[in-house]
């Protein structure tokens, strides 16, 4: 897998280019965010993931996240040493698919790496027969990938799209953490329960509705529906 490595510190990314070219992958190393916009043309230039830390010499690194969600869908990790969930979900929201907080551990690195890159490969056995779900305000549209709450239009990552998606199939019913993280993620990594804790916050601030989705505590989730 082409792996784009967006770092302006040169050591920190020979060090890290060194373990990921161990793991099979192929390294293009971005020093500033024009570099990586650059390095991403045309079309993503065929890379499978965007490794990129935030601290960059010319430009935000959310700003330079949401550039490239507009030209591609490419699964992108940014790398952060903000650890708070404000500032996790405000990369969720500009189509980041995941986040690693500095300092990390190389195997979790990895482990996430390889999550995402799973994540982009469409598993036709978990789609639902059903081609729209109406919870009282929200409907959700399958086929397009569609959320609207009263009629508009809710702008969700695809990582809460499918969480969303999962559970208004079966409102009311607890789905475990575990079971959530496997078909969602596609993974029984245990560090992705952190992920799956911001993007269900990430969700209740987008659609405004923060009792729509209740944490069962040291169950999971169920989707509550709300009246219509």
């Amino acid at each position: 897998m082409r792996l784009l490595l967006v770092e302006d510190d040169n050591h920190v990314a020979a060090a890290l280019s060194a373990v990921l070219a161990r793991h099979g992958f192929d390294v293009t190393h971005a020093r500033s965010g024009e570099e990586a916009l650059q390095a991403l043309v045309p079309e993503g230039a065929g890379f499978g993931v965007v490794l990129l830390d935030l601290g960059l010499p010319d430009q935000d690194g959310y700003e330079v996240c949401g550039k490239i969600r507009k030209r591609t869908s490419i699964p992108v990790i940014m790398v952060t040493a903000r650890s708070d969930v404000r500032s996790r979900i405000h990369g969720l929201n500009l189509g980041a698919d995941d986040y690693v907080v500095k300092p990390y551990d190389t195997g979790e690195l990895l482990a996430r790496i390889h999550a995402v890159s799973r994540r982009t490969v469409p598993d036709e056995t978990t789609v639902p027969i059903e081609t729209s779900l109406h919870l009282g305000p929200v409907r959700i549209e399958l086929p397009t990938r569609q959320v609207s709450v009263d009629g508009s239009i809710v702008q969700l990552t695809r990582k809460e799209f499918d969480l969303l998606a999962l559970l208004a199939q079966r409102p009311g019913v607890v789905f475990r953490r575990e079971q959530i993280i496997s078909e969602v993620w596609r993974t029984s990594w245990e560090g992705t329960g952190r992920t799956l804790e911001v993007h269900v916050a990430s969700l209740r601030s987008k659609l405004r509705m923060p009792a729509l989705i209740e944490t069962v505590r040291g169950v999971g989730y169920r989707l509550v529906a709300p009246a219509a």
